[in-house]
């Protein structure tokens, strides 16, 4: 156990401080960082134009052509005063007529200006809205939910109490929610998917078990060939055994991708803090308190299982290998059922109770992520989760054993790869 310790801290201090450690760690903080700060990134090259009309930006001012329409145009200045601040703004233009207007809009004064045009038959004239740029379409529907309040004052003048007036323009939402048939046969009502925070943590959950995984199992698999094709193996197996050595760096190279995963969840807590990325979370109705506890906590429990699964692969698999350029193309069958993993959670994170998905969460190199996403939407009973945690240990065990029987054999045997016949014969003198 003291040898163990000894490998799994000397594999730990000697990825990190490795070069391509550092600088992979530097360039994905940065291009996290870079990704989580796009909108305020667009924002500053739009100059913050009103025409955006993103949050923070001056508002559009937008000049309001009364001659023909003074009721709509006074109606409408007085509705859009008292919603207080907004992304726009009415300009009364008085007496000045529309070569004024755009006059003014083409100087910079205004963004623009909205005119009224009456059609013959119609109550309420046509509104046309000019602007010197492109306004934003949650602008345009501002301005529409606007004219739609002054339309009804309008045209129903005064049979209409205030109480109605705001009744009418209450708008209506549908909340849309799913039947479900449980297996006792039963009908309940259910979400038909998760709440955007959680749907956001559990894609980013799974994309950080399939990157974490690629990356660290290649490097158990790539540190063990080049220990293997260096002759070092032939030292170190007469001094450590090779069981020992195994978990050693699978131990410590999991503790390397722990403190990698460690710095980017900081990196993304920093900049999701940041004030402008606060407000871009508050217009998408974000709110922390709702991600689902059970989401992270098993989440990392199937992290830590799924991780261990992988890895006692890739190591059997890099110690079959005698030459780097020969592991590629040895740790493809892993790298395709991590794949296959990959995309059955992420085409399925919408519609969580797929047989697929069902038949995903017992199958031990699928459900780490696939049961993953049937927690977070609330489908996946505990009973199923227990069978899952439970099928994906007794592998863990078993692959273990396996990738112990190869990695005793496999380290010493040099020159091509072993034929499963021969890593057979190999592996049944030695016992585990």
């Amino acid at each position: 156990m003291n040898k163990m310790g000894t490998i799994t801290g000397f594999t730990f201090k000697n990825k990190v401080k490795t070069k391509s450690f550092v600088v992979t760690t530097i360039v994905l903080a940065l291009l996290i960082s870079i990704g989580l700060n796009v909108p305020y990134f667009i924002t500053l090259f739009n100059g913050g134009s009103g025409g955006g009309g993103t949050a923070g930006s001056n508002p559009v001012n937008i000049g309001l052509l009364s001659s023909g329409q003074p009721e709509v145009s006074e109606k409408l200045e007085k509705f859009s005063s008292a919603q207080g601040d907004q992304a726009y703004r009415f300009i009364a233009a008085g007496d000045k007529d529309e070569a004024a207007l755009k006059a003014d809009a083409e100087s910079g004064l205004t963004d623009g200006y909205l005119k009224f045009e009456v059609a013959q038959g119609q109550e309420f004239p046509q509104p046309i809205l000019y602007s010197t740029e492109e306004v934003s379409p949650q602008i345009i529907a501002s301005i529409e939910a606007a004219l739609q309040s002054v339309k009804l004052d309008v045209v129903v003048k005064d049979v209409l109490t205030a109480e109605q007036k705001e009744l009418i323009n209450t708008p209506v939402k549908v909340s849309e929610q799913s039947l479900s048939v449980d297996e006792g046969g039963s009908e309940a009502a259910s979400e038909n998917g998760m709440s955007p925070i959680n749907y956001i943590v559990v894609y980013l959950m799974i994309i950080l078990l399939f990157t974490s995984t690629m990356m660290t199992g290649n490097m158990i698999a790539s540190e063990i060939t080049a220990e293997k094709s260096s002759r070092i193996m032939e030292i170190l197996i007469t001094s450590v055994s090779p069981l020992s050595q195994m978990f050693g760096k699978i131990i410590g190279i999991f503790m390397v991708g722990l403190l990698q995963i460690g710095i980017f969840g900081a990196v993304v807590a920093g900049n999701v803090l940041l004030p402008h990325n606060r407000d871009v979370l508050s217009e998408f109705s974000l709110n922390l308190s709702d991600v689902n506890l059970a989401v992270i906590a098993y989440g990392l429990i199937f992290y830590i299982l799924g991780y261990f699964l992988y890895a006692v692969m890739f190591a059997a698999i890099g110690s079959m290998v005698s030459r780097t350029e020969e592991l590629g193309q040895a740790v493809l069958p892993i790298t395709m059922l991590s794949l296959v993993s990959f995309y059955i959670a992420i085409f399925s994170i919408s519609t969580p109770n797929i047989l697929l998905l069902k038949v995903a969460s017992f199958i031990p190199f699928t459900s780490p992520t696939a049961i993953l996403v049937r927690i977070g939407a609330g489908v996946a009973p505990t009973w199923e989760i227990i069978v899952s945690l439970a099928i994906l240990a007794v592998s863990i065990l078993i692959f273990g054993w396996l990738a112990a029987k190869i990695y005793r054999t496999g380290v010493l045997m040099y020159g091509k790869r072993p034929t499963f016949k021969e890593l057979f014969k190999a592996m049944r003198a030695y016992k585990i």
